[in-house]
């Protein structure tokens, strides 16, 4: 297989929304024109990915109806710009042609969402057996999703036209113990983008993953364990692992070839602005030096008028 590359995130979405879609209260935008630390999300929302536009515009996926939201990191502003299959959203990634692509969670699918329109542009079975599809990374040639409850992959090829009709199932082999509990969970590259890496959250063991044969190298971390390990970022050998129930992400320092990296420091809710907190963050993504981090709140039962909201930090805290 060629170089993979990490993809961009998707151009930024215009003014077209859903009429009537729920709005979640946003805090108003700071007189020095910092953008807000913290951005509500409809109550009941049950937030679990999300995806950044080259533009202050995110996307969030919903785990309790699929409903893809879309914010405006500036304002804090946003509406449901695609209504869920009723099957959950779980993590997500956006490319430069505008399209969206969705993990299905326990479903087995993946989706594929036009945000500019918010058509359904692909609904893809990646699965019929016991699953948990969870993450997503963009290469340049594929979507590569995990599989949480099965030792696998799924390859998605796609080109500038769009997503591939069907998947390719990619079994992880070699290093790669499956265990009890969730398996693979969140996804990135690795900094010479040859390799995927997939971090298993009961274990806390980080994998380099050979695309073409699915063969897993363990990845040296100098003994940190990245347990409860959910969504991640790496930009450029800065690799950030989003630890859920923890509240913490682990930022790392990889090799250029990701098969070693350490600890360089720990983002926790000490390195936060006043007024905002992390309740079991699941995943990152970045717009300029800030991290941004949606809240599942897992150990809070959710209700219809549960509160939800995203949090954003220093990409450099705690350093």
């Amino acid at each position: 297989m060629g170089r993979l590359l990490v993809s961009g995130a998707a151009a930024v979405l215009g003014l077209t929304m859903l009429t009537g879609a729920p709005t979640a209260t946003a805090r108003a935008v700071p007189l020095d024109g910092t953008f807000p630390s913290r951005i509500a999300l409809p109550n009941g929302f049950q937030p679990e990915g999300i995806a950044i536009g080259p533009g202050p515009t995110a996307w969030f996926g919903s785990r309790a109806d699929g409903d893809i939201y879309e914010v405006s990191l500036r304002t804090g502003r946003g509406r449901v710009i695609s209504e869920g299959p009723g099957t959950p959203s779980v993590g997500l990634k956006s490319d430069r042609q505008g399209r969206l692509y969705v993990a299905g969670g326990a479903s087995g699918t993946a989706r594929v969402v036009d945000t500019d329109t918010g058509e359904l542009l692909a609904d893809l079975t990646l699965t019929t057996g016991t699953s948990f599809v969870n993450d997503v990374v963009l290469t340049r040639d594929a979507a590569w999703f995990t599989d949480s409850s099965q030792p696998q992959l799924y390859r998605l090829a796609r080109t500038s036209r769009g997503p591939a009709a069907s998947a390719t199932t990619v079994p992880l082999t070699g290093d790669w113990v499956q265990g009890a509990g969730f398996g693979a969970n969140g996804i990135s590259t690795t900094p010479t983008g040859r390799h995927l890496l997939v971090v298993n959250s009961t274990s806390g063991l980080l994998y380099r993953v050979d695309p073409t044969t699915g063969a897993a190298t363990e990845v040296d971390l100098g003994g940190a364990s990245l347990t409860m390990g959910d969504g991640m970022l790496r930009q450029g050998r800065t690799l950030y692992v989003v630890r859920n129930r923890l509240n913490q992400v682990a930022v790392l320092r990889l090799s250029r070839d990701g098969l070693s990296g350490r600890l360089v420091r720990t983002i926790t809710a000490a390195d936060l602005d006043e007024g905002t907190s992390f309740d079991v963050p699941t995943t990152v993504a970045r717009f300029g030096a800030d991290l941004y981090l949606p809240n599942a709140r897992f150990t809070t039962p959710p209700t219809p008028t549960t509160e939800y909201w995203v949090t954003k930090v220093r990409a450099r805290a705690g350093s």
